[in-house]
């Protein structure tokens, strides 16, 4: 026989609004199943970051690989290829409108950037001259470089606008 007294009140009611707390012991299923849930979770860890050297991160970087080789992305080459289209260089214009009229102006006449329809260009006019302008910026003037935020297909539209807006050789 356990000496284990059972329905022993631990004298709690008056903090506890008048609830009674037994001191029994809990159901063993309970325990059961704590002790399982314990023994998986060491089973599972050993399993997931030891033996199959599994993680989070490394399961993204494969999917993000694999999407890369589904799905590629142009190259500056192939996207100012593809740039020379009505097509493109409206986008170019609607890209330029939202993203370059506060320094080179509505008009392509300058402001706090240069003027873009003269024929004085610094970095040079021709349409991959203006691609790499605009895809590297100008930092000592003040440019940003948009290639890293629009992608090359957006930069290659938008010098596709500006070169076929009178500026540039």
């Amino acid at each position: 026989m356990s000496t284990y007294k059972e329905d022993v009140v631990l004298g709690h009611a008056d903090e506890a609004d008048g609830i009674d707390e037994y001191d029994n012991r809990l159901p063993r299923w309970w325990l059961g199943l704590f002790y399982g849930c314990v023994a998986w979770a060491g089973v599972y860890l050993v399993w997931f970051h030891v033996i199959e050297d599994t993680s989070q991160a490394k399961m993204y970087d494969e999917e993000v690989a694999a999407a890369e080789v589904q799905w590629p992305k142009p190259t500056a080459e192939q996207a100012l290829a593809k740039a020379a289209t009505p097509e493109a260089i409206a986008a170019g214009k609607v890209i330029y409108q939202s993203n370059c009229i506060g320094c080179h102006g509505p008009e392509l006449k300058g402001g706090i950037g240069p003027d873009l329809t003269d024929g004085t260009w610094i970095h040079g006019g021709g349409l991959a001259d203006i691609n790499k302008t605009v895809s590297e910026g100008v930092p000592a003037k003040g440019m940003l470089a948009w290639g890293p935020i629009l992608g090359p297909e957006k930069v290659a539209q938008v010098a596709a606008f500006v070169h076929s807006s009178g500026g540039g050789s």
